[in-house]
């Protein structure tokens, strides 16, 4: 039975309760993080009880349960979001009040679990939280990175990164669970050893080990007492010092399994420009793939004798390439471990195993080196020689005389392991994340495969979760929304199209603006108390935030702010709506273009920003460490959504989503998911630009393209691009963004040049802006067409698409509580 949260009274003595047990001290004597430290506790006590239930219920039905595999699971803070789905927000919010103090300062005591950078990672937590609330038996299954990928300062313009130590205090919504504990091998080398029956026992030896312990995490359904289980995995030293090795002088090795484990789990994403990020990064998908897969089994056989009856009990989802290894080291346990010959085993873990690619670009494609991946995983290597060995015939069966396919199609080729290639081989499911994506993957970028194998390829559009970027993160309107069409929206976004009825009512439409207004002069505070930069919450809040990279095009949305500047400062009368473009991002620490135009933002944002001729018509703002408890004020104030990656580059975008579910209005390109918003909200109520994917992709077939004459038929957009390097925005060094300048016009390499269409689609970007600058003086229209766009939003549900993955590819059954 669902176990309620306690009333306002009871979690007020509970609270104070808590902050004395737990912290010697009065309530009157806590700090902020004391009490939601205290706070956090109160709540873990219902979850826990429900946690067990659940396990419980999983236990006696023995149910079908998806294990989802992802290097990334940013799942934001949790204190509120598990309030919220267990209907308990509002009686810990009172209970706080009455002791004096304000939630959303308890709420920002939390730090972020660094367990995810973008939106591969939000995906997952969004998925977690649609399957508890739709009540399917899941794990979610990561690592548990000590510092995530970094946090990001932004010191004189440049992005800086640091560590983001979230577990510097006890975070209380974990658990460890040492009893779960695995070995996971590296290195070494295979001993064979025939055997009376015939068969070859394969030996690891010479290794070098380390533990790997779970963190479980609890993710709640919404109202239903539904617990699932995220498991993180940290590692430790099989043995923490070697004091022979020490004694013998050999320092290095006595603390190498203690430094092997350390490194394994300190952040997310390494540098891999050299070859030691390379390994790591090896490693850390090895290690959380090979404890997942021994506990998934260990917990199986507790429950079946069989494992030929796995695939009707457990699917393996890969998020994207990093898991792949689930296929090899699946192969691997079951032959090495549990006995099962070749055979046996690909006839399981073909059916066990499934695959979503997040991908379009074929460099984005997971590609190790052979000798780095023999050296580290010589039993997993051996595995993958024989899958490609078999691969290959099985594509000179299909396609006879065709080595060109073959090469092209292999696992192993060109001195590389191809990881993508492996999961497709091996997956009975392979889907895309939009619908166009899929179509490209089909089409384009996974032809072959698709010749091969069209029975496996399948869409699923993303998703996200309505109760974090709605009912948490833009609460006033949430409560608006409950006001006009009931709660049914909560687990059932469709019913969103209700608030079409109200899209000609001036009274509705001016209590939606007016909320609107609140959240916009909330982004302004936390602006201002954050960069010291005073913005106007009535002007047009012009938001892209998402992973920085060329794609994106963030450097398209930049020029043209650039130009704006030039035109306001050349037509002083110029009619032009205050604009406020608001920017988050971070940059890989590697990716040094990327970080060029962070920096090219904050100094046309220092230039900008302190030019009083324009009297405060332009504002340029870069929010800094953009993660998921900023992103929730940040959608829910935004009025203009930026989706401008080049046609056919973007996969789906779930950013997309949540600002159409907060009533921002899209610009963007025919691209990823967009595709699917624009059908769903017609072309009066988002601005679509650019060229289309089937464009693009011709002009890369045909290297056709001569950026040099989009500026030649346009000075305005050539002044501007001679201002990245005449000194305008640099004075003291003129040729710092020679090389995003060179990115776009590169002289030596044409068939480099502007790789993401920058130039060619500027006009068609900057009329899309000018006709948003008309429709927003129309208030009523605007307001029209933001209140359209959320009464369309209910396919983007994150609970429709893990439906779809039930109804599809998982064949899962509801637990029964």
């Amino acid at each position: 039975m669902k176990r309620q949260m306690p009333s306002t009274k009871e979690i007020k003595g509970e609270i104070v309760s808590r902050v004395k047990s737990m912290f010697r001290k009065d309530f009157e004597e806590a700090t902020q993080m004391e009490i939601y430290q205290a706070c956090a506790e109160v709540v873990n006590e219902v979850i826990i009880d429900n946690w067990l239930d659940s396990q419980k219920a999983f236990n006696k039905q023995d149910p079908k349960c998806v294990y989802y595999m992802s290097m990334e699971f940013l799942i934001g803070r949790m204190l509120g979001n598990n309030m919220i789905n267990m209907r308990g927000y509002t009686e810990v919010m009172d209970a706080l009040d009455e002791l004096g103090v304000d939630i959303n300062l308890i709420e920002d005591q939390e730090p972020d679990p660094a367990l995810g950078n973008g939106g591969l990672g939000r995906l997952a937590a969004c998925f977690l939280d649609s399957l508890a609330t739709l009540r399917y038996p899941a794990y979610g299954c990561g690592i548990r990175y000590h510092y995530g990928m970094f946090k990001q300062k932004i010191e004189d313009g440049y992005q800086k990164e640091v560590p983001d130590d979230w577990l510097a205090t006890r975070y209380p919504f974990e658990l460890e669970r040492p009893e779960y504990q695995f070995e996971v091998k590296f290195g070494g080398w295979v001993r064979y050893e025939g055997q009376p029956d015939g068969t070859t026992k394969y030996i690891h030896e010479g290794y070098n080990s380390v533990i790997a312990t779970p963190y479980d995490m609890p993710i709640t359904g919404f109202d239903n007492g539904m617990v699932n289980t995220l498991m993180i995995w940290d590692a430790r030293p099989k043995e923490v010092f070697k004091l022979a090795s020490f004694e013998r002088g050999d320092y290095n090795k006595a603390m190498e399994d203690s430094n092997l484990a350390r490194n394994l789990t300190e952040v997310l994403y390494p540098n891999d420009n050299h070859i030691q990020g390379k390994e790591l990064r090896l490693k850390q998908q090895y290690f959380f793939v090979s404890a997942s897969l021994q506990r998934a089994i260990d917990k199986y056989l507790r429950f079946h004798q069989d494992l030929h009856g796995l695939p009707d009990k457990v699917v393996f989802q890969m998020n994207d390439t990093h898991p792949t290894l689930t296929v090899a080291e699946l192969m691997r346990l079951l032959m090495d471990v549990h006995g099962l010959g070749w055979d046996e085993a690909w006839d399981i873990t073909t059916h066990c195993v499934a695959y979503t690619n997040h991908t379009i670009m074929s460099e984005a494609l997971e590609k190790w080196p052979q000798d780095i991946f023999k050296n580290m995983l010589p039993r997993i290597y051996m595995i993958v020689e024989e899958i490609n060995r078999r691969f290959c015939e099985e594509i000179r069966a299909k396609f006879p005389g065709d080595e060109d396919k073959v090469a092209r199609m292999a696992i192993l080729a060109d001195g590389q392991v191809k990881m993508a290639h492996m999961a497709i081989a091996a997956s009975y499911s392979v889907n895309g994340v939009a619908a166009l994506h899929t179509e490209i993957l089909k089409n384009v970028s996974l032809h072959d495969f698709y010749e091969m194998y069209p029975e496996k390829f399948n869409n699923k559009t993303n998703g996200i979760t309505q109760r974090r970027f709605l009912m948490h993160g833009n609460y006033k309107l949430s409560d608006w929304v409950i006001s006009k069409i009931g709660r049914g929206w909560i687990t059932d976004l469709s019913q969103m199209e209700k608030l079409l009825r109200f899209v000609d009512d001036k009274k509705t439409l001016d209590e939606f603006m007016d909320i609107r207004l609140d959240n916009k002069q909330r982004l302004a505070k936390y602006i201002m108390d954050h960069n010291g930069v005073e913005i106007n919450p009535n002007s047009i809040y012009d938001v892209q935030v998402k992973r920085l990279h060329e794609y994106k095009r963030q450097l398209l949305n930049i020029i043209h702010v650039m130009y704006l500047y030039n035109q306001l400062k050349e037509n002083p009368g110029m009619d032009f709506y205050p604009q406020t473009f608001i920017f988050g991002a971070k940059a890989s620490a590697g990716y040094e273009n990327a970080k060029l135009i962070i920096k090219l933002i904050n100094n046309v944002a220092s230039v900008v920003n302190n030019d009083k001729s324009i009297d405060g018509k332009l504002k340029i703002v870069f929010i800094e460490d953009y993660r998921v408890s900023n992103a929730e004020w940040i959608f829910a104030a935004a009025d203009v959504s930026e989706q401008i990656s080049t046609a056919s580059k973007e996969a789906s975008g779930t950013g997309n989503m949540k600002f159409m579910l907060n009533g921002a209005i899209t610009i963007g390109t025919m691209d990823g998911a967009n595709v699917e918003m624009f059908n769903e909200v017609g072309p009066d109520n988002m601005y679509i630009f650019g060229m289309s994917s089937d464009e693009v992709i011709a002009h890369e077939k045909n290297n056709d393209y001569n950026p040099q004459a989009e500026l030649d038929n346009n000075p305005a957009l050539k002044k501007v691009l001679n201002q990245m390097i005449n000194g305008f925005y640099s004075i003291d060094n003129p040729e710092l963004f020679r090389p995003l300048y060179n990115s776009l016009l590169n002289t030596e390499n044409t068939a480099r040049a502007d790789m993401y269409f920058v130039l060619k689609d500027f006009e068609s970007y900057r009329l899309a802006h000018e006709k948003i600058q008309e429709a927003y003086r129309d208030k009523d229209k605007w307001a029209k067409m933001a209140l359209t766009n959320i009464g369309h939003v209910g396919k983007f549900s994150s609970d429709r698409t893990i439906q779809e993955y039930v109804d599809d590819i998982w064949h899962l059954d509801k637990l029964e509580l």
